[in-house]
């Protein structure tokens, strides 16, 4: 199968029905599917002969849903870059990744310029709403190219469709691989577990860069649901569109639902369109799941997955011998990370690879297989190899699991933060304080924060002598890094806590300044 195959569907059973609202624009599916065609077209007669894989930085909008599919139809990889991340942090990417070409909202022009013209030279760039001038430009380009279907489609089922880059342990991203495989079959499961069909509005808040929000591209497209674009995130925007145009489901990271129900205008507008809300891709906190159900008046499901599997791995959605319990007791169910999804195996086990007692209480490492996994990282078959082992993925992340096969995270085995929904990595915030003569020892870890789930903190020992400010620090590692990786408490300590290997202990660093 072709994730391609998916918007030719929509486009001969719904023609006329509306695939996408963006900007108080409304495209049909017919309009859609000839606008991936002509930009299929372009990229194809650009490239000539090859394309090589191709990168995106964009806010969400209808171009970056029709860059999705001609990538895949034309059977290039398609690069989402995040672009909250630093110029440098960028150009890695489009290095790695072996680009042959960018397109760009012109907002980012400072995050890409540089490598442009450098590193980047020769390589094109359509811009997305560039000013007046010698540019490229992405709406000229797509209205005058060829409407006429390609005779032959890039191959599809095992071929690579993304590479999604994510922050590294070793201190580098790496770039997951997904496959159309990868990616239909987790569509197909979506549907399935979520019951979406054709009468569905879906509305793209989280970026499309994320699979918390990308992999509605293909799931919502294939039922031939309406696609409702939020360029950026602003709480009364959201909430305006969401009775605007009568959403009925979406997906939102607990930081975003937790501002948009303290909002002072959450209570003028109308969500009673909305049938499920979900969320995912950080912790949450089961009081405000409750504000979330009570606020919008709709069932809630917790998700739990990663960039490596398409992305969802559990689902809160309830058995049907559950929904026979009392009320108090199927919230309890709701608020945990949840049950399998439909297309994976999932394991929770012990360090010898024994299953955990089915109590709830003994904790272990989840493990997964199935085909929405990950191949493995781009170019970095060593990186493979630790996480995929016998055909199971090993998360990383630590949890129980209940007789009833509801699974609980309860800590992460790699000191990976999600801040905002955003994963930090600590030894790659560690890397850079490093960097800072003044430092003698370091340690990153995260605390729990109501409006960001967690945040970065830092806990540094300075060189005999030398003296710094938290600011002074702070700043240091903004300049390296993308803001929100940076710090936003540091600690200054005589010495860091150790084991008795001498590694640093950063549970005693969690515990101690936790209050």
């Amino acid at each position: 199968m072709h994730l391609g195959d998916l918007l030719k569907r929509a486009s001969v059973l719904y023609p006329e029905k509306k695939s996408i609202v963006c900007d108080f624009t409304t495209f049909t599916y017919r309009q859609t599917y000839e606008r991936v065609i002509r930009l299929c077209n372009f990229l194809t007669k650009k490239g000539k002969t090859s394309l090589g894989n191709l990168a995106i930085i964009s806010y969400n909008c209808h171009r970056f849903l029709e860059t999705y599919f001609a990538s895949a139809i034309l059977g290039i990889a398609l690069v989402p870059i995040n672009f909250r991340l630093s110029p440098k942090e960028v150009a890695f990417i489009l290095e790695d990744a072996e680009v042959s070409m960018v397109i760009s909202h012109y907002d980012f022009e400072p995050l890409i310029g540089e490598w442009v013209k450098g590193p980047g030279k020769g390589v094109p760039v359509m811009w997305i709403d560039p000013p007046n001038g010698d540019f490229l430009s992405y709406e000229e380009a797509i209205s005058g190219s060829d409407p006429t279907p390609l005779r032959e489609w890039g191959p599809g089922d095992d071929h690579l469709a993304q590479i999604y880059y994510t922050s590294g342990t070793t201190g580098r991203p790496k770039g997951v691989m997904l496959s159309h495989k990868n990616c239909y079959v987790h569509a197909l499961a979506a549907i399935a577990e979520l019951k979406l069909t054709d009468e569905d509005v879906w509305l793209h808040v989280a970026p499309m860069f994320h699979l918390a929000d990308a992999w509605a591209t293909w799931a919502v497209t294939w039922v031939a649901g309406t696609h409702v674009m939020v360029k950026k995130f602003e709480p009364k925007e959201v909430l305006e569109t969401i009775q605007r145009e009568k959403v009925t489901i979406t997906n939102m990271i607990p930081t975003m639902l937790n501002l948009l129900v303290k909002d002072k205008d959450f209570g003028k507008f109308d969500y009673s369109s909305l049938r499920v809300m979900l969320s995912g891709g950080a912790p949450i906190a089961p009081e405000l799941v409750k504000m979330v159900m009570e606020g919008f008046g709709c069932d809630y499901i917790q998700t739990y997955g990663m960039t490596e599997t398409s992305p969802y791995l559990t689902v809160s959605i309830l058995k049907e011998n559950l929904k026979r319990l009392p009320p108090n007791e199927q919230f309890n169910f709701k608020a945990k990370t949840g049950r399998p999804f439909l297309c994976v195996d999932l394991k929770v086990v012990r360090e010898d690879g024994k299953e955990v007692e089915k109590n709830g209480k003994e904790v272990g490492e989840i493990i997964v297989k199935g085909d929405s996994v990950t191949s493995g990282y781009w170019k970095l078959k060593e990186e493979t190899q630790k996480v995929l082992k016998n055909g199971w993925l090993y998360t990383g992340d630590l949890a129980t699991i209940d007789e009833e096969g509801y699974v609980n995270i309860v800590d992460r085995k790699k000191d990976m933060i999600i801040t905002g929904g955003e994963n930090v990595y600590s030894t790659e915030v560690e890397a850079v304080l490093y960097e800072n003569p003044k430092i003698l020892e370091a340690a990153v870890f995260g605390l729990p924060d109501e409006t960001w789930g967690e945040i970065v903190c830092a806990a540094v020992v300075l060189k005999e002598k030398e003296t710094a400010s938290e600011e002074e620090i702070i700043d240091f590692c903004k300049k390296r890094l993308a803001r929100y990786k940076a710090p936003k408490k540091v600690f200054f300590l005589d010495e860091l806590p150790k084991t008795g290997s001498g590694k640093i202990a950063k549970r005693f660093l969690r515990e101690r300044f936790s209050s």
